[in-house]
């Protein structure tokens, strides 16, 4: 049975709806992400919905609250936790906001990155499978499964609805 960590992932779009919120993760040295770009996010709370979750994580990681979001789609990655934890995410593009971004937040600096460039940054070989079907708006939503073993995938399945 799986019993998976239940987490969140955003990625916050530009006005110009050309770039989005990336944050590189530098700034601890034992960080399991250390290097690679990702969205905004992280672990649903006891008693939070996935929703209330996301929104809360934006607060923390980039200062602003949503405005309008949309649900992407869902990622299961069996295996992925440091010590083989499954995980299971839910992946949203945050449409409106408003606030004021920081420069950085406690894992590393927040920039906007071109959404046709994003493939070029260093980031999780697994995020490079599901990453196009977030932008592509010819894709109502897709579900995915990317196993992974020692910290690298080991295949890539999907759906679309």
């Amino acid at each position: 049975m799986m019993t998976p960590v239940l987490t969140t992932l955003g990625f916050v779009l530009h006005p110009d709806r050309e770039r989005v919120l990336m944050v590189h993760r530098i700034a601890r040295s034992d960080d399991d992400q250390l290097g690679k770009y990702n969205g905004l996010g992280g672990k649903v709370e006891p008693g939070e919905d996935a929703a209330a979750g996301m929104r809360r994580e934006l607060r923390e990681e980039a200062a602003i609250e949503v405005d309008a979001m949309r649900l992407r789609g869902t990622v299961s990655w069996p295996g992925f936790g440091r010590h083989g934890e499954d995980h299971f995410g839910l992946v949203f593009v945050i449409d409106s906001w408003h606030g004021e971004i920081p420069e950085s937040n406690e894992e590393g600096p927040l920039s906007w990155r071109r959404i046709d460039e994003l493939d070029q940054l260093p980031m999780w070989e697994g995020d490079r499978y599901f990453l196009p079907l977030v932008f592509d708006p010819a894709v109502g939503q897709f579900h995915g499964c990317i196993p992974y073993h020692n910290g690298l995938p080991t295949g890539w399945s999907y759906s679309i609805l």
